[in-house]
């Protein structure tokens, strides 16, 4: 199908011309010829020597790797399908959220009242990537690695081999980096499969807010570099001012390698593991058969923190006292679904200019910049949501200052029907809170600010709802169980009114929008009352839950998978995914499980003798 058609026809679906719904343009999207190939291997073997499950941002990596050895069959199972030419488009990133790529997830509402309470049933949309690449599909694209401590602190844990020093060169080997500012950095790397460059439009407003950061002491630096603290403009996982997903990076380029099939909607029931606690296959269903392979070597879950849970659960690895309640018989009782960290942040914080018409939104809403990106890839629509990012210290955070607790992203705000549409939708306001908090920012412009808590005291579980392997998980994500969570996120504010009243922020027009959200009316604007009502109201995740098959020496009675991923009590499998992480990463998660699939792909290759270190660059 021709380019120029799909993405006007993707422009009407998401409110221009309101009569197509986007869901059913996904449909039509399947039955053209399109741009894309299709990568699908329709008849495959009855056993191979890896089956990967889960083919997002740790999976399609994990398959690429293994499949490398030539004599090593290698099968990749996805739930969904192909990602197309509308998940290409930066801008439209938001709008990709709540389709048939999405698992369309929920959390179970707060029993104590503690989060997400404008929203619908109290509950959080968790949006995850039902697609070949994953949620890398469905993101902001924002490349961040993480702090330093974050792997040291891996390490000191029991985890050997997972200190920063050690995960820098798996980081490196992904990258492919085409910001010229960063071409002689040590921390920066190009040749890797995974591009990484800026957006290639950027907001006017995004200079005076750098500017705003280092008036504040804040340093406008590589934040991937050797000091996590500053503002940056945003690195992203982009190439040719399109999206760059984990399955353009790592399959596509392959994907007619003999020795790796690819096997596209076909859902994951359960791993098949023997009397003598050996993974042997897996059990799946794919154009509604249901159907099994043998595995020779190893099975790797990369299924992510909801899912690589959830399978181990159904395939009896798990809390025995939840297994039993669902008559699962056990096979190795670990701590499986517990220790879900996630970052949040809030809706409620806005920087604008008070303007009924302005560049940024012209350039959204005319025809002519939409032929601009298809020709050029040059306009606003190559612009991610998260033109900004920033790491600042609160008063609660690390002494040193190297160790930040809160993360600003600076989400573009513009007037156009598609984003109203998608703030209601995404966000999962009440109706009546959206008639409300939402049309507010109709006619504005400028930044909605989402200070978002690094490191988290509160944690959750995921949990089976029945032994149906198709029904969603139950998922808890206890948010703001903790007091201090609700003090660091506020004490972010203090940091955002200190930046809008700034020089350069003041001089570029943009305003603090000091509005009283429903819910939260009762208490007097700009009050440690009003702003914790506001985050218990307007609770947004970040996207990022890790942690559910955490990563622990033997003795650690909490860890599912040992330093090597490999899963307690049970021969041939192993996770591989941001689910092993012990403790969550300062920042955005993306990067670092693609780095955590890169190295476990590597561990595996040395224990099967195939290579002698865990990286050959």
């Amino acid at each position: 199908m021709d380019s120029v058609l799909l993405i006007i026809m993707f422009a009407v679906a998401i409110g221009y011309i309101p009569f197509i719904d986007i869901n059913k343009l996904f449909k039509m999207y399947d039955k053209m010829d399109c741009v894309y190939s299709s990568i699908n291997t329709r008849k495959l073997n009855k056993a191979y020597d890896f089956i990967v499950v889960g083919g997002g941002s740790a999976g399609a990596v994990v398959a690429s790797r293994l499949s490398e050895v030539s004599n090593w069959n290698v099968l990749l199972l996805e739930a969904g399908g192909n990602e197309n030419e509308i998940t290409d488009v930066p801008m439209f990133a938001p709008y990709i959220q709540l389709t048939e790529l999405d698992w369309k997830y929920k959390t179970i509402p707060s029993n104590s009242s503690a989060y997400c309470l404008a929203m619908k049933e109290g509950k959080c949309n968790w949006p995850r990537g039902k697609v070949l690449g994953g949620t890398s599909v469905l993101n902001g694209m924002i490349y961040l690695r993480g702090n330093r401590k974050d792997y040291d602190n891996w390490a000191k844990m029991g985890n050997t081999g997972w200190s920063y020093d050690e995960v820098l060169p798996y980081f490196l080997k992904s990258e492919d980096n085409r910001i010229p500012s960063l071409e002689k950095s040590p921390y920066h790397k190009t040749g890797g499969y995974l591009t990484v460059d800026e957006f290639r439009w950027k907001s006017s407003f995004l200079d005076p807010i750098l500017q705003g950061g280092e008036e504040l002491g804040y340093k406008n630096q590589d934040i991937n570099g050797e000091n996590q603290t500053g503002f940056m403009r945003t690195q992203a996982t982009v190439r040719d001012g399109k999206r760059c997903s984990s399955a353009k990076a790592f399959l596509r380029p392959l994907w007619n390698r003999p020795n790796l099939h690819i096997a596209l909607n076909a859902q994951v029931l359960k791993v098949l593991v023997n009397a003598k606690k050996q993974a042997t296959g897996v059990q799946f269903i794919r154009d509604g058969l249901k159907q099994t392979i043998r595995v020779r070597k190893e099975i790797i879950l990369s299924a992510g923190s909801i899912n690589s849970p959830q399978l181990l659960m159904l395939s009896g690895i798990g809390p025995k006292e939840h297994l039993k309640e669902l008559d699962i018989p056990v096979i190795s009782d670990l701590r499986v679904g517990d220790n879900l960290q996630d970052h949040i942040s809030f809706y409620g914080l806005f920087l604008t200019v008070n303007e009924s018409t302005t560049p940024e939104r012209e350039q959204l809403t005319t025809l002519t910049k939409f032929l601009n990106y298809i020709i050029y890839k040059n306009d606003s629509l190559t612009a991610g949501g998260i033109n900004a990012v920033a790491f600042v210290n609160t008063k609660y955070a690390d002494p040193s200052g190297e160790y930040p607790d809160i993360q600003f992203h600076f989400f573009l705000l513009h007037k156009s029907n598609g984003f109203d549409k998608y703030r209601k939708n995404t966000f999962g306001f009440k109706d009546t809170v959206y008639e409300t908090a939402g049309k507010l920012l109709e006619n504005v412009t400028g930044w909605i600010i989402l200070p978002t808590l690094l490191k988290p005291k509160s944690s959750g579980w995921v949990r089976l709802k029945t032994k149906d392997p198709l029904a969603h998980p139950v998922i808890n994500p206890n948010y703001l169980a903790h007091k201090e969570d609700i003090n660091v996120l506020i004490e972010s504010i203090n940091i955002v009114m200190s930046l809008s009243n700034t020089t350069a922020v003041k001089r570029s027009g943009l305003e603090l929008y000091s509005i009283q959200l429903p819910g939260c009316q009762q208490f007097l604007f700009n009050t440690y009352n009003y702003w914790e009502c506001l985050i218990r109201h307007y609770t947004y995740t970040i996207y990022h839950p890790t942690g559910t098959c955490k990563m622990g020496p033997k003795k650690n009675s909490t860890a599912v998978v040992d330093p090597r991923l490999r899963v307690y009590g049970v021969k041939g499998l192993r996770v591989i995914d941001a689910s092993i992480m012990p403790i969550i990463v300062n920042g955005n998660t993306n990067a670092p499980t693609i780095m955590i699939a890169e190295k476990g792909s590597d561990i595996i290759k040395q224990d099967w003798n195939v290579l002698k270190k865990e990286l050959i660059l």
